[in-house]
């Protein structure tokens, strides 16, 4: 299988804006779509091959029909045939509710899911943008269950202000938000089961409040105060950077100026590059695919070595 591509899976959302479209080029007509699916087999958004003569099949359809060659066999014994992460690039023109997600081990008893252990690199900010990550100070569940019936949860989280190439680890049970003005591209484990705490009073198009998930959340947040979440790592040109090495992810830093290739003989799982800047060809012995800013593409367990041609780009790598 050659460089895999996939028919971005758009999102609209309540706090979704315009950057996917105009800063990434995504085929967008609404101004508020907030996410673009890159790389997915959550049920009922599963991605479909945009590029060469597998165009128009199921991710899933192709690990069905060679779950090792697709994702390596370390990576099939772990997971069969679930893929194991969601790609996503998000825009928050308006900030995203704070919430936390599950572990693996709650995950499992309450909805029969894995948790979500997720990464975010931040592509573009607005001034003054901000995360929330975390607490400020160390709290108790007695403390924070007061907060939020007092409304004042927000005085005791963690505000991160942001710039393009943050990036942010983010464990299961650790309160988060994405801000307004953020772009950003997310890796994390296949889940979408997220416990929403606060969402700004906001309502939907119908007038309605979106469900909060107070009393589940009370059982899966860590509420240690952790320095943990930014990730701090090399950005050496025309080389292999390491940002994040977690049981469900490994994700690489690469700004290269010139053509650059990869043995990936040993690495018994798929490999996706994230483009975050300039622009590629990606090639594996079966066929090329050309990347630019906003792009993605999974390269199958099978390959042996990995080429890349270019002038100027900066990508995530990541593999399991």
């Amino acid at each position: 299988m050659y460089p895999l591509k996939f028919r971005p899976i758009l999102q609209e959302r309540l706090w979704g804006g315009t950057k996917l479209k105009n800063i990434l080029n995504k085929q967008i007509q609404s101004d508020i779509t907030g996410e673009s699916w890159e790389v997915s087999t959550v049920k009922g958004n599963v991605s479909i091959v945009a590029n060469g003569k597998l165009q128009g099949t199921s991710l899933q359809e192709l690990i069905d029909n060679d779950p090792q060659g697709l994702m390596g066999k370390s990576v099939v014994e772990r997971f069969g045939t679930d893929f194991p992460i969601l790609i996503k690039f998000i825009d928050a023109k308006k900030n995203l509710s704070v919430q936390l997600h599950p572990n693996d081990e709650l995950a499992k008893e309450r909805h029969d899911s894995f948790g979500k252990t997720e990464m975010w690199y931040v592509m573009n900010a607005d001034k003054d943008a901000e995360l929330i990550v975390g607490f400020n100070k160390e709290v108790t569940k007695k403390e924070y269950t007061k907060s939020v019936e007092e409304d004042k949860l927000l005085d005791i989280l963690n505000y991160e202000k942001v710039a393009e190439g943050d990036t942010f680890f983010i464990n299961t049970g650790k309160i988060h938000a994405i801000g307004a003005g953020v772009l950003l591209a997310e890796i994390q484990q296949t889940s979408d089961i997220t416990y929403r705490v606060f969402d700004f009073n906001r309502r939907d198009a119908e007038g309605n409040l979106r469900d909060l998930h107070t009393e589940m959340a009370l059982d899966a947040i860590d509420y240690i105060k952790k320095d943990d979440f930014r990730v701090r790592y090399a950005k050496k040109q025309n080389t292999t950077n390491e940002m994040v090495d977690c049981p469900y992810f490994k994700t690489n830093f690469i700004n290269l100026t010139e053509d650059f290739s990869k043995d990936v003989s040993e690495r018994d799982s798929f490999t996706i590059f994230m483009c975050v800047e300039g622009k590629a060809s990606i090639a594996n012995k079966h066929g090329t695919t050309k990347l630019q800013k906003g792009e993605t593409t999974l390269i199958p367990a099978n390959s042996s070595s990995i080429t890349i041609k270019t002038e100027g780009v900066k990508l995530l790598e990541i593999s399991i």
